[in-house]
């Protein structure tokens, strides 16, 4: 049976979504994202007697020369919430970014709780709609009780999807977002593939980052991605790159489109 109970903690994502702030710690569970061998959880990702995991040659759990990071449990939700998330990704801003109007329809993928998902939906307005995707059943039953306790079920559409099926509508969503997420993707070429079937025509995939070219950034290097990283395994599956945005202080904000099929060119019969 579902415990509420020890659930209760990820609800508080509504206290932050209305300016609140909260108290509390990271979970263990939730240290997966942090080096293990410092006190703070805020620490250095890749000192240099390390290996360099992104070099390290494709085999099972790796993925175009990369590693492909565990996904982070349910169990570590509080992690999604953490008091100090406003300061390190200022989210507010990396939606700015993203220039949303309402009317749209975007997925926001691997929602977690919804902390995003929520933000996304007051700017989409009650015309728009937000669908907020995870493949673990536990989060996605927080997700529905926070969308049903900060009143966006209208907006809000909590899927349950699988590590290879978007579970998104064909041709339905302006943007795709994954916030922090991809790197964790056990499946990154269906997931690719399933997001471009799930866009409009020039809809827009978004990946939230954290930067693996800045050494200071204190997250593992696992869940870390570089932008040539980002376009060598995204632009492979049909997308085009638009830019990266800088605005943020520790992460990437990787924009791609929904590279429309180019006719083809017309050859001259010969005389």
């Amino acid at each position: 049976m579902y415990d509420a109970s020890r659930y209760a903690r990820a609800s508080i994502v509504l206290a932050l979504l209305l300016g609140n702030s909260f108290s509390g710690g990271t979970s263990a569970q939730a240290q997966e994202k942090l080096r293990p061998d410092v006190p703070s959880p805020l620490k250095l990702a890749n000192p240099d007697h390390q290996p360099d995991p992104h070099k390290i040659p494709d085999r099972p759990g790796y993925f175009m020369g990369r590693p492909i990071a565990p996904v982070m449990s349910y169990l570590g939700a509080d992690w999604l919430i953490r008091d100090t998330r406003e300061d390190e990704e200022h989210p507010e801003a990396m939606l700015d970014a993203l220039e949303l109007k309402p009317g749209d329809v975007v997925a926001d993928i691997g929602a977690g709780v919804g902390y995003t998902s929520a933000r996304i939906a007051r700017r989409v307005g009650p015309t728009g709609k937000v669908y907020a995707t995870d493949i673990q059943p536990q989060m996605v039953t927080m997700l529905r009780r926070n969308v049903r306790q900060m009143k966006l079920d209208k907006i809000i559409t909590p899927v349950l999807c699988t590590p290879t099926e978007t579970k998104l509508p064909d041709a339905a969503i302006d943007l795709a977002i994954m916030v922090d997420v991809y790197h964790e993707c056990s499946h990154p070429i269906e997931t690719l593939k399933g997001i471009k079937k799930a866009l409009k025509p020039g809809g827009r995939l978004v990946l939230i980052e954290f930067r693996a070219e800045d050494p200071e950034v204190p997250i593992k290097p696992e869940h870390k991605m570089s932008l040539a990283q980002a376009r060598k395994e995204v632009e492979a599956q049909g997308f085009r790159f638009l830019k990266n945005d800088p605005r943020l202080p520790w992460q990437h904000i990787i924009i791609f489109d929904h590279a429309k099929e180019q006719p083809p060119l017309k050859t001259e019969p010969a005389s």
